[in-house]
């Protein structure tokens, strides 16, 4: 071979590896890029997760508050009496009403203060 063959050759060999180091160095990038996006990913879902369980840790302390109350008759009677409107021997509902809740019409209650009929 002559020497401009040889050159020739040498040339082609020296862009060849670097085409071949240029793909490798881009898939190597490319690679890196989808790692480093889902890692990221998985942090802001870590991040989610460790929120919700921390609402439910909150939720889980207040409800076993509220089983406690509701687990003795001192807590369990008042609340059932409010939810259900109900009312034991010798007591009455009182409704407290706003001013903005007060009804149109002047009170049922005769003047004198007896109980309409």
């Amino acid at each position: 071979m002559t020497r401009t063959a040889t050159n020739v050759l040498r040339l082609a060999g020296r862009i060849a590896l670097v085409a071949v180091v240029a793909c490798v160095l881009a898939l190597v990038s490319i690679q890196f890029e989808g790692i480093l996006a889902k890692n990221i990913a998985m942090a802001h879902e870590v991040d989610r997760s460790r929120a919700d369980i921390a609402a439910l840790e909150k939720r889980e302390r207040e409800q076993a508050i509220t089983l406690r109350r509701l687990s003795t008759p001192e807590g369990a009677v008042p609340e059932i009496h409010e939810k259900l409107r109900l009312v034991g021997p010798h007591e009455e509902i009182v409704i407290v009403r706003g001013a903005t809740d007060a009804p149109d019409t002047p009170d049922a209650r005769p003047a004198d203060g007896a109980s309409p009929p």
